[in-house]
């Protein structure tokens, strides 16, 4: 039987160029499937105030979630070798609801 996903397309559109010289590109656009229902999770890490400026964990939320299915789909490859434990503590931490600013101090 095969797992369930949440199925999902992303449209990304560059609006302006970093200079007037740059050319911009045409959009592109994504289907993809995930096991998490990401926009839950950017309501959870938006609710968390993790991040100063307005957005980002909207931004994070979508980078973690796209990167981290691909990470999982392809777990045996090599270039996640060494990555893999510190992305899994990574991971664990901020499942916690660890917030950066209650870091312990060492002294």
């Amino acid at each position: 039987m095969a797992k369930r996903a949440h199925h999902y397309r992303l449209r990304l559109e560059h609006l302006t160029a970093a200079a007037p010289d740059y050319p911009t590109h045409s959009p592109l656009e994504l289907e993809f499937d995930n096991h998490d229902d990401i926009f839950q999770i950017i309501e959870r890490l938006n609710s968390r105030s993790l991040f100063a400026e307005p957005g980002q964990a909207t931004e994070f939320a979508i980078g973690l979630k796209l990167f981290s299915e691909v990470m999982l789909k392809n777990r045996e490859n090599p270039l996640f070798a060494e990555f893999r434990p510190a992305f899994s503590e990574f991971m664990q931490k901020l499942k916690s609801g660890a917030n950066p600013t209650e870091e312990k101090s060492t002294t």
